[in-house]
């Protein structure tokens, strides 16, 4: 059987200066439509608005941030002594800093690679249709 996509709900905490760290309970998403991304959703108790949020970045991005401080945008990943990792994201309404087990984000990576292995990512044809479509109109 050949997987197309994978689930792996994992334990977190949440940083904020000054305020004791709250667990959380995010899922890791990949899907084989989406052969370059990683989904994490984070579940509404954890919101300023009280809504599940979902942040969206590259499976390389957490490949890199295993291993050192990666990222320069919206998600930045780094390690955090041997078997922790931070994750930061970014946004215009404030910063979130989890920290999650190394463990689990590398478990799921691998288990991402046995559904789409690295170097074999397609985007299909919707991506040569529309570069089609933007170099007719240059």
């Amino acid at each position: 059987m050949h997987l197309t996509s994978l689930q792996q709900t994992v334990r977190a905490r949440l940083i904020s200066p000054g305020d004791p760290e709250l667990p959380v309970r995010p899922t890791l998403r990949y899907d084989s439509a989406e052969p370059f991304a990683v989904h994490i959703d984070f579940p509404a108790d954890v919101s300023a608005d009280g809504e599940g949020v979902t942040w969206i970045f590259g499976r390389a991005l957490l490949e890199e941030g295993l291993e050192a401080p990666a990222g320069e945008g919206d998600v930045r990943i780094r390690p955090c002594g041997w078997a922790r990792t931070v994750i930061e994201f970014h946004s215009p309404l404030g910063l979130a800093v989890i920290r999650f087990g190394t463990a689990p984000l590398r478990r799921f990576l691998l288990r991402s690679y046995e559904v789409v292995e690295p170097g074999t990512e397609d985007l299909g044809p919707d991506l040569d249709h529309g570069l089609a479509a933007l170099f007719d109109e240059v």
